[in-house]
């Protein structure tokens, strides 16, 4: 019971970017991987390799200079590997080996991607290969042309920062070669508007993408799911760009020019949601600005994509839920299909669930820490939607603290729900039903 127990998928995944994390911290201990003159640090090599592994961005130290070029390589491949997924790792080994899928492995396959049924599993993995080996080596090439051509850079420095942030930007990790992340780029739409489109493209999910190439523009035979997150994208984008231009015109965005000030403000909607680069100082934004961090970082991107956060399909699903019950409607209908109930309950208890570990762990932070509450809870929604995006406390904050946000960053990587059903032994269904019973609301 034991051994199928820890075969489970839900279980499997957890164990399996644990396992990743702790062979990355390992590796960030060598000698090798640090640069002269630091000395090693497990808390540093643990929260960074938990940070690459989650594809979540924060660091404690400075990339560029702490790390040597074996340890930036070793961060690199951490969130290669996380963005791509483990269990889609595996699944790709044993389609080389076998040349066919296996059921144990399709379902732990389709626990990793979100896929909807076991028979496009292996053309969806076949997608994610061909997709991530496209957009990440496009990207690269972009980037070193850029820096080569545009700003000087040699050759091998050219095509070791593009494909580096290639890489961090397609799996939405974040991390950046450069100790400012992309601030020096501000104003030049060569480089944050490919950075831009990879972003969103590994944060819509493999099976939108999948669906896209199927049926190109033919909206009326997308699938629900495909219509929200494109719809709840599209809505994010706009409203956090509008939001951000109007408190941060004056102050942050000051000093770009308007083409300069656009950009950056819809540079930062689409890194607020899951990416973690920055093109101003986040540290000096206004609190409205702050606010509105909160939310898109919670929402976060699509499923089954590098996007972290609650995701876009479960902040809409609730929305339509509350409008049924507005209009007193007693099916929830998206685009003239019906939701089901369970999806309802799922949706519901991810926002819940979220919520609670996010309460809890800003009471905990704060309790270790003298920073203000509304510093601290950024530092706590960017750490568990696996965001990366900091005001700059993170460097400073005790263990403790740290060790906090290393378990948020896990946590949000591999999922609430993900997590309570794997500390659940087995699921099972009542043969009885209770009688029903009305409790007052509001």
């Amino acid at each position: 019971m034991l051994r199928h127990g820890f075969r489970h998928p839900a279980r499997v995944i957890p164990l399996a970017f644990f396992g990743a994390i702790m062979v990355g911290t390992a590796l960030l201990m060598l000698p090798v991987s640090l640069a002269d003159g630091v000395a090693a640090d497990g808390l540093t090599a643990l929260f960074t390799a938990t940070s690459a592994v989650c594809v979540t961005g924060l660091a404690v130290v400075d990339t560029p200079t702490h790390w040597s070029t074996f340890g930036q390589v070793v961060i690199m491949a951490l969130f290669q590997l996380g963005g791509f997924g483990m269990m889609t790792g595996a699944t790709l080994l044993s389609l080389l080996v076998a040349g066919r899928l296996r059921l144990g492995t399709r379902l732990m396959a389709q626990a990793e991607t979100r896929s909807v049924g076991l028979g496009n599993v292996t053309e969806l993995l076949r997608l994610v290969v061909l997709l991530t080996v496209a957009v990440e080596a496009s990207l690269a090439a972009v980037l070193a042309a850029r820096l080569h051509f545009g700003y000087g850079e040699p050759w091998g420095s050219a095509a070791w920062h593009g494909l580096f942030h290639s890489i961090s930007a397609f799996n939405n990790a974040g991390f950046s070669t450069w100790s400012d992340s992309l601030t020096r780029f501000a104003t030049d739409p060569v480089v944050l508007l490919p950075v831009m489109g990879a972003i969103v493209l590994g944060g819509l999910g493999f099976p939108v993408l999948q669906e896209l190439r199927r049926q190109p523009l033919r909206w009326g035979r997308w699938s629900v799911h495909t219509k929200i997150t494109l719809l709840g994208t599209a809505i994010l984008f706009a409203g956090g760009m509008l939001m951000i231009v109007v408190y941060e015109w004056h102050f942050t965005l000051a000093g770009l020019g308007t083409g300069g000030k656009l950009l950056a403000a819809a540079f930062h909607s689409v890194s607020a949601r899951t990416a973690g680069f920055n093109v101003v100082d986040v540290g000096a934004m206004q609190q409205e600005t702050l606010a509105v961090h909160y939310v898109l970082m919670f929402i976060g991107g699509g499923s089954a994509g590098t996007a972290g956060g609650i995701k876009v399909t479960t902040f809409l699903l609730l929305g339509f839920v509350v409008w049924a019950e507005v209009r007193g409607s007693r099916d929830t209908t998206a685009f003239r299909r019906r939701m089901s109930p369970e999806t309802q309950r799922q949706a519901l208890s991810v926002v819940l669930l979220g919520l609670t570990v996010l309460a809890i762990a800003t009471l905990a932070l704060e309790s270790v820490t003298d920073q203000p509450l509304n510093i601290l809870m950024f530092e706590v929604i960017s750490a568990f939607a696996t965001v990366g995006l900091s005001t700059g406390i993170t460097g400073s904050l005790p263990p403790a603290g740290q060790g906090i946000l290393i378990v948020l960053m896990y946590v949000g990587r591999v999922g609430t729900i993900t997590v309570a059903t794997a500390l659940a032994l087995r699921s099972h269904h009542l043969s009885y039903r209770y009688p029903e019973e009305r409790p007052i609301v509001g």
